[in-house]
């Protein structure tokens, strides 16, 4: 059957568990000069249809997990301009008024009729207004999300930036992947600035940072007398983030008792505060970030791949700064504007030579590691050009990957031992297994206090070479009460 022009160039998504029938769709579809996307399922089929634009949906019914109708229900839900053609293979009349009035724009009975199919396309394409938004309302001001976020005009930020402005305006839960200081919690609020919720809260949880014994308090909030000290309802912070967007930090972090009620949670969109039998409605979109290698932590057994699977509707990878380097000349010039006027003096500007030494870094530490760096360098720069010499990166590489040489006392006078390669906390040391060795958390005490040591004790500079967030230091330092030589300081 021949369409017109502009329908053949509209894409088709082909959801099916048969891979027979996404190959008869896929010829029938292709030679009607339609462009085509194929998921075995309707998870699948979420993820491609908040990445690519569709303009149809041709469905399975019957198909594992949440199936031909629950997928129509995402749809209705998230994109409610996309029309649905459903696949069933129980034909009866009762079947087919039951799945238009759930929402399908139309149905078939298998096997279907090919030309027939082709007829329905053309007919509902037909009515989609052309001018259909398929792209996130911009930004206040009229700036996209790529004007805001740090800068970027590498191809691999173009690409990030054309993906999430798809997702932001969908309510799909997200998960962001990215090393220490790609800046994953300013992608999670621009997903929520870009999206319906705007107007409502944005509610942070550092996962990594509350303590396992007071996290389920903060979440779901708790009642008067439900523990020692529990004075008065207090509501938790899923409550607050009712109506908006809820970012859980860190997610890789949470205890395995807090995964399970976190998946009912997902699932039931109700919670029970500590200490109460009522339940709570709670319609907040959730979105997760982490640096932690999720997959291998759902093999260990140390994290629940069902409560993963519902956190990664769409997975977003923030790409770390050393893949997109063409953009560190713009963003050393909107960092150095910045720090010059909150330092009141003059503008100052990076000389080619300080250009080639910041594109010539490995940047472990990723914008946040640039960020600190030309902040400091600001200081250090007597005119208005900042050289190399202002620029102190010594510190991120001696760290980074190699391990600290210990030293022979830190601050108490207790020794110290070598601490292991990697500084992430809960690493475990050579030496730590055998006898007389460091315990886990010796361990992690000692790496902590060598990386203030080696910052000169500024608590944000060490959390970035140990690769931790800022509130997660200033967690372990109370927790290990570790005293910072003369006054504590506000970082």
């Amino acid at each position: 059957m021949d369409t017109p022009s502009a329908k053949r160039e509209a894409t088709i998504l082909m959801v099916d568990d048969d891979k027979n029938i996404l190959q008869v769709l896929e010829a029938r579809l292709s030679f009607a000069h339609y462009k085509t996307l194929a998921a075995r399922s309707a998870e699948e089929a979420v993820e491609l249809l908040a990445q690519h634009p569709v303009d149809l949906v041709v469905s399975d019914v019957k198909m594992p997990g949440m199936g031909g109708v629950g997928l129509l229900h995402e749809i209705l839900v998230q994109w409610p301009h996309i029309p649905v053609i459903l696949l069933t293979a129980y034909g009866s009349i009762p079947d087919a008024v039951s799945t238009i009035r759930s929402g399908a724009a139309d149905y078939l009975t298998k096997p279907f009729d090919g030309h027939q199919l082709l007829q329905k396309i053309a007919s509902l394409l037909g009515r989609v207004r052309e001018d259909e938004p398929r792209r996130a309302t911009p930004a206040k001001g009229g700036k996209s999300v790529s004007d805001v976020i740090w800068g970027g005009k590498s191809q691999v930020m173009r690409d990030f930036y054309g993906i999430l402005e798809r997702v932001a305006p969908t309510d799909v839960a997200v998960l962001i992947l990215g090393e220490s200081g790609t800046g994953k919690e300013m992608v999670a609020r621009m997903l929520h600035d870009l999206s319906p919720r705007a107007k409502g809260p944005f509610v942070i949880v550092d996962c990594g940072s509350t303590q396992p014994t007071l996290l389920e308090s903060e979440l779901f909030g708790h009642v008067k007398g439900a523990f020692t000290h529990a004075v008065r309802d207090k509501k938790g912070l899923m409550e607050e983030a009712d109506g908006g967007t809820l970012f859980l930090d860190e997610i890789g972090n949470i205890s395995p008792e807090m995964q399970t009620r976190l998946l009912r949670f997902l699932q039931e969109r109700t919670l029970r505060r500590v200490g109460d039998t009522r339940a709570i409605p709670v319609n907040c979109r959730v979105v997760a970030a982490t640096n932690a290698d999720l997959p291998a932590l759902v093999k260990k057994g140390e994290f629940r791949e069902d409560l993963y699977f519902r956190l990664k509707v769409v997975t977003l990878k923030v790409p770390p700064l050393r893949e997109r380097k063409e953009d560190i000349p713009l963003l050393t010039g909107r960092f150095l504007e910045t720090f010059s006027a909150d330092q009141h003096r003059p503008r100052v500007s990076a000389s080619p030579e300080t250009l080639a030494l910041l594109m010539d870094h490995s940047w472990p530490g990723n914008v946040r590691e640039l960020k600190h760096a030309l902040e400091s360098g600001v200081v250090f720069c007597h005119g208005t050009t900042l050289e190399p010499q202002d620029i102190q990166l010594e510190q991120a590489q001696d760290l980074r990957p190699t391990p600290i040489a210990p030293s022979p006392s830190g601050p108490s006078g207790a020794p110290i031992a070598e601490p292991a390669a990697s500084l992430a906390p809960g690493a475990v040391g050579a030496g730590a297994s055998g006898r007389g060795g460091l315990s886990l958390e010796e361990n992690e005490h000692q790496a902590i206090i060598r990386a203030l040591e080696r910052s000169a004790w500024v608590k944000k500079t060490a959390a970035d070479l140990l690769g931790i967030s800022r509130r997660a230091i200033h967690y372990k330092i109370k927790k290990y009460n570790i005293q910072i030589p003369g006054k504590d300081q506000d970082e």
